[in-house]
């Protein structure tokens, strides 16, 4: 027993740091996933689909903009799990899109809210976010963010994406 607890006791810091790494990446995950299902479905339906995330809620969820479909019976939402954060970056393009727009959805943000949106041609509109971050704790965090051709988004370890 005493070998038992001895073992415990070295490797329980180790696990603990284990399991934080694997629920901040299970989250980008599901976030990245999100956004090919939402893009998938622009795609097939033939209407703008939007990624929403509200920071400060720990909220995201997708469904069809609803300047083109009142009732969206097929909108999801998901919670953040405890202890990470989420934070968004833009390009100068998508300021200035944003700037330029005249359709609520397509601003920075709305209602505290962020939007990524896909088009029903499978492009990312210009003035969805260039990154989406993943935080927990002080040094762990994961970039979604958009891939050089602008066309979807991919998962990037934060000192990799930074060189862009």
């Amino acid at each position: 027993m005493a070998l038992l607890a001895t073992v415990l006791a070295v490797s329980a810091p180790a696990l603990s740091r284990f399991f934080k790494g694997r629920t901040l990446d299970s989250e980008a995950h599901r976030f990245l996933a999100l956004t090919r299902h939402a893009q998938q479905r622009a795609v097939s339906e033939g209407v703008p689909v939007v990624l929403w995330f509200d920071t400060d809620q720990r909220t995201y969820g997708v469904n069809a903009d609803a300047s083109y479909l009142e009732e969206d019976t097929q909108a999801e939402e998901f919670s953040v799990d405890e202890g990470i954060v989420m934070e968004v970056r833009h390009s100068a393009e998508a300021v200035l899109a944003s700037q330029t727009t005249l359709f609520k959805n397509e601003k920075l943000a709305t209602d505290g809210r962020h939007t990524l949106r896909f088009n029903p041609d499978g492009f990312v509109s210009l003035n969805s976010p260039e990154t989406v971050v993943f935080r927990q704790g002080e040094d762990a965090e994961i970039w979604v963010t958009q891939r050089r051709n602008r066309l979807s988004y991919e998962i990037q370890p934060a000192q990799h994406a930074a060189r862009r």
